[in-house]
């Protein structure tokens, strides 16, 4: 009789227990451990904000709730490194297979390529998976199999692509590994990642947001009822809550793409054949965004050097004004410009803008100030409740002009 498979699940910015393919492809032939292991080292200059932290607390909150109603409660551990951890987790339950969805930024690439040589070098059989995207990095290029440096040419390419329609089903039970006793786990809590001093800001976050994956599912269905179809026409508005509100939901893989891809497209079905056409209109809209989400993992992957420097060679050498007090007045929201005064007050205060705010923002930050554009990038990444380093290094490239969206800086 053939003993069971033996798989580590390690989740990352993946969490969710529907269409998950790293968790459905373990839980079909064996027992399973998940995993979620904090690196504050691995982190590197982009450890992840007060907001962003919050958000990651309460998801994995929700995660681990999910995960033990189906009989395998997630691990957490703290380490020095992921590898160190991942060995420990063998050691302890002769795991013979380690299952993760892929990432995309330049720290996770470097990262994961080391872990998976090491672990393969130690005869661990390791699969990874598609769980982020609607087509992986490699699989879009030209005619001669480079790498498109413009969005359109990128978009018509994924959208002329078969785009897969099955969504993994979540476990209905999962078997978990014995012999998890002997590995240094911890609580929640113990992870660290809210401080003590940062929990009265924290308790006014979770009255506007709650993280968790089955929220994201029920805020998708919301969305396309009550604001997708006027979405072509709200979606500019700063006073009103009328775009999808699923940023943070996106970056922590609490909702994958492809089921976002699938529902709104389902319904573009159904007006095209009722003759809605601000609503088929609407759809494009927001598959487009979707995709410029899509296009800047895209660039992160094909030039992982985007978060230092500009895409566009021409820019390397511009003298940015290093003027350290008028981005401490835009950071503070004392610039004497109200819109932008307002935007970033809101920042500050919530830990979320609407995205054509951040535009205002950004745009006063490097074509007024002149200020560095990785300055701004790395304070989004640092206070945004849904920062997300390749959406804000592609946004921020776009508006300094350096980068493949950009028009003429002035």
């Amino acid at each position: 009789m053939v003993s069971p498979s033996r798989t580590i699940v390690w989740f990352r910015r993946d969490l969710r227990i529907e269409d998950n393919p790293a968790l459905s492809m373990a839980a079909k032939d064996g027992l399973v451990l998940p995993v979620f292991i904090w690196c504050p080292a691995e982190e590197g200059p982009y450890f992840p904000g007060r907001c962003s932290r919050w958000w990651l607390k309460q998801s994995l909150a929700h995660l681990d709730q999910s995960l033990k109603a189906l009989g395998a409660p997630l691990l957490f551990i703290v380490a020095q490194s992921s590898v160190s951890a991942l060995f420990q987790c063998i050691a302890a339950t002769d795991a013979t297979r380690v299952f993760y969805n892929h990432l995309y930024d330049p720290f996770s690439l470097v990262r994961d390529q080391l872990v998976k040589s090491q672990l393969v070098d130690q005869g661990i059989a390791v699969r990874s998976f598609n769980g982020d995207l609607l087509h992986e990095p490699w699989e879009i290029h030209d005619k001669s199999g480079h790498a498109f440096t413009t969005f359109n040419e990128f978009w018509v390419s994924c959208l002329s692509c078969p785009i897969e329609s099955t969504l993994f089903l979540p476990p209905w039970k999962l078997l978990p590994l014995s012999g998890i006793g002997s590995i240094e786990s911890c609580s929640i809590d113990e992870l660290g990642l809210e401080k003590e001093s940062e929990k009265q800001s924290n308790a006014l976050l979770s009255r506007g947001w709650i993280p968790g994956w089955s929220t994201a599912a029920k805020l998708l269905s919301e969305f396309i009822i009550k604001n997708l179809s006027e979405y072509s026409n709200n979606r500019m508005m700063l006073e009103a809550a009328k775009t999808s509100l699923l940023s943070p939901h996106l970056h922590f893989g609490e909702v994958s793409v492809r089921k976002i891809y699938q529902s709104v497209r389902l319904k573009q079905l159904q007006w095209t054949k009722e003759g809605n056409l601000d609503g088929v209109e609407s759809v494009n809209l927001f598959l487009k965004s979707i995709g410029l989400r899509e296009y800047s993992r895209y660039i992160c992957f094909n030039f992982p050097f985007t978060h230092e420097r500009s895409l566009l060679g021409s820019l390397n050498n511009y003298t940015w004004r290093a003027d350290q007090e008028h981005f401490k007045s835009w950071r503070q929201g004392k610039t004497g410009y109200p819109l932008v005064d307002a935007g970033m007050r809101e920042l500050w205060a919530t830990g979320w803008i609407h995205n054509r705010t951040r535009v205002i923002v950004a745009s006063f930050f490097v074509k007024f100030l002149l200020l560095p554009w990785t300055w701004g990038m790395k304070y989004f990444w640092d206070t945004l409740l849904d920062a997300d380093l390749e959406n804000d290094i592609l946004g921020w490239q776009y508006i300094s002009g350096a980068g493949p969206l950009a028009r003429s800086r002035w």
